[in-house]
Order: structure tokens, then sequence, then C-alpha cells
């Protein structure tokens, strides 16, 4: 067992209904600076992604549009991968539910659940959204709609195995209270705990199959398919059991989410687990939805922004910059493209990349001599950590640009262009080197570019290693302005 030296982070499995869009790259990309930090501490990792390909609107669309459902995921899939490859994503797998060895796992869980007398026939009533792909109770609908897909769900009344979601009602809320399944932020977790103390029902966890043949077949009921809870919650283990690691990493340390698929995740998911004896997750994070015009940002609701159209025209970086430094995490954040502009030029490209190019044309001209660098006193090192640690990255980008506007206010207050100090060059260098190495986790590609031209490592031991003297290239541009 790793212990503290280890660190599973997860993003939910993304639905393989139609393309990725900013939303679903957003979670991906905040998941990647998690993995990307802890790597920087030395941790060993583990970071999962992935899709989830079964159940009746795959099965709908696929139809429509003239596809087998096999060939219409594979081809969702890659596009999923090709938009995580496209925003430097450092995923150590992505998982499918298609994929066999997970079927075989869901297998194993869902015969022991039947063993175990934890699901059993029955029929199931309930108004479902085909949208969410989730039951509805009366109390959830606004005007008899589905408040989130504004159509009218259907009343179903249906042959199907329940899982006894009720009898987990009482453990689940000690353990949600106590903070042992930890639900962050706070205000979530006092969510959830009201939505149990509601009271929880069984769900149901089949579908026949003459309805819904795409999906994994239930070895104690060849009549039915699995239906979502196990087959998409279970990519968590599984993805680790296929590569050998589940003794290495289980439970994750970090589960990320958007708001909408909280309750489940807080309910069905934790209670699998303590129906199969597992350990529970040690955090759960929630964070906001994006809105466009004050509208949740949707594919149900056809007002997505691709992903690979904003890389084409921005860069990998400055929209990972974007959705941390313009959306305090955890919280609700409006999508603006330009905004996004704004921030490239004002911050990206005059900040920080005008002083890479300032400082490293002067050192190349003029050479570093070794000196105390007392810039980095002005650095809260401290503060950034602990915003990791409380989650807060959104306030860890921000002390590292106050780092950057003190480098800027120190060369502008020296005037090395005028004095050829060499060393408060040094100084300068030294404290770019560091920067780097911070801002690795958010702007990676960026990063690896100055450390490659500076010549030095993207480790965070080289945080407090004085940078060796030598002699300086002037770095490429690496923020053109977009006008």
């Amino acid at each position: 067992m790793m212990g503290k030296n280890k660190f599973y982070v997860t993003t939910p499995i993304y639905y393989a209904n139609s393309e990725p869009h900013v939303g679903s790259v957003y979670t991906t990309v905040v998941a990647d600076i998690f993995a990307r930090w802890n790597r920087l501490q030395g941790k060993k990792v583990f970071f999962l992604t992935g899709t989830d390909e079964h159940g009746q609107k795959i099965q709908e669309i696929s139809k429509k549009s003239g596809k087998e459902p096999k060939k219409f995921v594979d081809e969702i899939s890659k596009k999923f991968k090709d938009a995580f490859k496209l925003l430097n994503i450092s995923n150590d797998f992505f998982i499918r539910t298609t994929d066999k060895k997970h079927e075989q796992e869901v297998k194993k869980i869902l015969q022991e659940l039947y063993e175990k007398k934890y699901v059993y026939k029955g029929v199931y009533e309930s108004y479902y959204c085909v949208g969410c792909e989730q039951y509805l109770n009366k109390s959830d609908l606004v005007d008899g709609l589905c408040p989130l897909h504004k159509i009218e769900p259907e009343l179903r009344k249906e042959e199907a195995y329940l899982f006894k979601l009720s009898s987990f009602q009482n453990e689940l809320l000690k353990l949600i209270k106590s903070g042992k399944y930890n639900i962050l932020p706070l205000t979530k977790r006092n969510e959830v705990v009201s939505f149990i103390e509601s009271g929880l029902q069984d769900v149901s966890f089949s579908r026949l199959k003459e309805k819904v043949p795409w999906g994994i077949e239930l070895p104690f009921d060849k009549k039915h398919t699995c239906f979502v809870w196990v087959d998409a919650f279970w990519n968590y283990i599984s993805a680790l059991k296929i590569n050998n690691k589940f003794e290495d990493f289980w439970p994750a340390d970090l589960q990320l989410m958007a708001n909408d698929i909280l309750r489940v995740h807080a309910t069905i998911w934790p209670a699998l687990l303590l129906a199969t004896k597992n350990k529970l997750p040690k955090n759960l994070f929630i964070h906001g939805y994006f809105t466009i015009d004050g509208q949740k940002m949707s594919k149900s609701l056809g007002n997505v922004i691709s992903p690979f159209y904003l890389v084409e025209k921005y860069g990998a970086d400055s929209l990972r910059y974007f959705f941390i430094r313009n959306i305090p995490f955890g919280q609700e954040g409006d999508f603006s493209e330009k905004t996004l502009a704004e921030r490239h030029n004002s911050e990206l490209a005059n900040k920080f990349g005008n002083l890479i190019s300032r400082v490293s044309t002067l050192a190349e001209k003029n050479g570093i001599e070794k000196t105390e660098n007392k810039l980095l006193k002005k650095l809260k090192l401290k503060q950034i950590e602990s915003y990791f640690e409380d989650y807060r990255i959104d306030k860890a980008l921000a002390e590292i640009f106050a780092f950057i506007d003190e480098c800027n206010e120190y060369i502008q207050d020296k005037k090395p262009w005028e004095t050829k100090d060499k060393k408060v060059l040094y100084e300068l260098i030294d404290s770019i080197k560091v920067i780097s190495i911070l801002l690795f986790p958010f702007i990676p590609g960026s990063c690896e570019k100055i450390a490659d031209s500076l010549g030095f490592d993207l480790k965070y031991d080289n945080i407090k290693k004085p940078f060796p003297v030598k002699k300086i290239k002037k770095c490429d541009i690496l923020f053109k302005r977009i006008l």
C-alpha cells in the first residue's frame, strides 16, 4: 500500500451521446491540474477519465444516425480522446464502459449484489427523463417538466430489478455528516444531507432487454440489461483492476464532478461500495455549472462550445488558464469568449509572456551573476501549497500571478536595461524558474518551453535550489496577442 504517497483522481465518465464541449473538458482540466501538482510533490498518481457508452439514449441516437451503437460510441469516444490530447491532459488511463474487461468486472459485482440479496425483482414506477437518464420524483419537476431539459418526463411502470438503496440511508447520513465521506463544498454536503433525510427510495437496477438491448446483460437474468448505475460507477474500480493498480490506489483521493450528478454519486455510488465491502472515496468535489447568457451549458439544450474551436483560436494553455482564473473553483461561472481573449492578452501575453521575453533577452545580452534572490521573499509559497490542499486552485493561481506582478514591478524599479545589473537579472531568471514550476500544472506547454529554453527541470525541489549560472538564451514569444 502506498498510503499518503499516492493520489488517485477521477473525472466522471462522459456520456458518449455527442461530442465533448467546454463543460466536459473543464472538469478534466481541473483533474489534470491536481494530478500534475501531486506528481510535482513526488507522489505516485493515477488519473482516470473516460466515456460512459451504454443505455437507451445512445441506442436511440445511434439508430437515428444509421450506425450500430458500438460504431457510434467508438467515434464519440475518439473525439473525447482527441480533445483531451489537444488540451495536454496527462491521464494515466481512459476507460470505456464497452471494454470487455470492464463488463466482466460489472457482471461480478451484479452477481455479488444479487447473492447478498441487495438486488430483488419488482416493479418500478417513476418519472423518467431520457435527457438526464435519471428517474425523478414528482417534487423534482417544475411545472410538470424536468428542470434541466424542459421536457415532460415519462411515467414508467415495468418489471425491473431494484437495489435496496433505502437500507443504506442511516449509514450514509452518518458517513457524510461526519466527513468520512467528504463532500465539498459544504453547501453541497448540506444539500445531500437534506436529500437523504427526506428519504431514500430503492432504485431500478435493470431494464428489460427487449426494450434496451444496448447494455450489459444481468448474469442472473438474461432478460434484463444493467441500468446505468453499476455499469457507470464501477469504472472507478474496474479501471484500477484492469491495470492491476487496485491495491495501490483505492480508495480514490479526489472525485470531481458537476452538480447534475451529485445526488447519485452521494447516495447510490457509496451504497454500492458499502454493499460490496469496499472503502469509500476520500473526497467528492462538486464544481459549478458553466452558463452561457445565464443558462446552463448542456448538450441537450444545444448551447455548447467546442473545445476544438477554442484551442485552435487561443491555444490550449490560454483555455486552461481561463478556466481556473475566471471561475472560482466550486462555484458557478459564465463562459465568455470575449473575457477569454482579454485575459489572454492582458495577463498571459502582457504580464507573464512579456516578463519572460524581457528578462531572457536582457540576460542573453548582459549575462547573469549569482546572488541571493531576495525577490523570492515576496512569494507566498506556503499559501499556494495551502490553497492546493484546500482545493482552492483559483486562489493558488491568483497568488502565483501576484508574484509575477512583483517581478514586473521589480524590473521597472531596477531598470536592468539601463544598469545592465547581472545580479538583478539573476534574481529575475531564478524567479522565472520558480514561477514556471508552480504554473506547470496549469499551463504545462508554456512552462515546458521556458524550462527547455533556460535549461532547468520542472521539479518541485528546484524551487529552493539556486539557478546555476550559465549562458542564457532568449525565449521565444509564448503568447501572441489576439487582435
